[in-house]
């Protein structure tokens, strides 16, 4: 009998080894018996710590965000507009080191309070500069949902960075739309140069939230 000793089962620890196989298989193939199997022990052993296949994507969305904190590069003279566009790269970047990383990380719900911390600054940092508690969930929340929306779409086409799935050839897309030139021109704009159109799009995010918050 093997006198060796496993290191012992733990939510974090299936919630790493899920994350690692992700980028394998995908959403679609991570099963918790899959999971198992890479840990080398028994499906119902996971269950003792997941109850069903939600509650890990809830624990592995958690560790997500954990390791996105890890990264941070916040300062305290941050401006409210430089905190938003610092908290959205560094959220697109996390979500796209993992293959569907945008859909595990969207709905999911965190199994601790670790996102306090920062979802406090980040409020406060807003109020400060004048915005109601209201106005500041509302831009906080805008900036996030359209960075997770452009992830789930960017992922879409490129499931991990260097991938393409087949039927996003922008070439052949603008031959046969060659009826609707501007339509076809577009997929240039759709479909490639992710990093520049996402900083583009947030930009409009938050400039749209200034003058708003301007005109009111």
């Amino acid at each position: 009998m093997s006198s060796e000793r496993r290191t012992p089962l733990d939510r974090r620890r299936v919630a790493d080894t899920a994350l690692k196989l992700l980028n394998e298989v995908g959403l679609d193939g991570l099963t918790l018996r899959a999971i198992a199997r890479e840990l080398d022990v028994k499906a119902p052993a996971l269950y003792w710590h997941f109850k069903d296949k939600q509650a890990l994507l809830d624990e592995m969305a958690t560790e997500m965000y954990r390791r996105m904190v890890a990264q941070n590069s916040f300062t305290p003279d941050d401006t409210w507009q430089e905190r938003l566009l610092k908290a959205n790269r560094g959220l697109r970047a996390m979500l796209l080191a993992y293959r569907d990383g945008a859909k595990v990380f969207s709905g999911s719900r965190f199994t601790g309070i670790e996102h306090a911390e920062q979802l406090e600054g980040i409020l406060r940092l807003l109020t400060a500069a004048g915005f109601t508690l209201a106005g500041a969930t509302r831009a906080l929340t805008t900036t996030q949902l359209y960075t997770l929306g452009f992830v789930t779409e960017e992922q879409g086409v490129q499931p991990l960075p260097g991938e393409r799935r087949e039927g996003f050839d922008v070439a052949e897309r603008a031959r046969v739309m060659a009826a609707y030139p501007l339509a076809a021109q577009a997929g240039r704009e759709i479909f490639e140069n992710y990093d520049q159109h996402f900083e583009e799009g947030l930009a409009l995010v938050i400039a749209g939230i200034e003058a708003l918050r301007e005109a009111r």
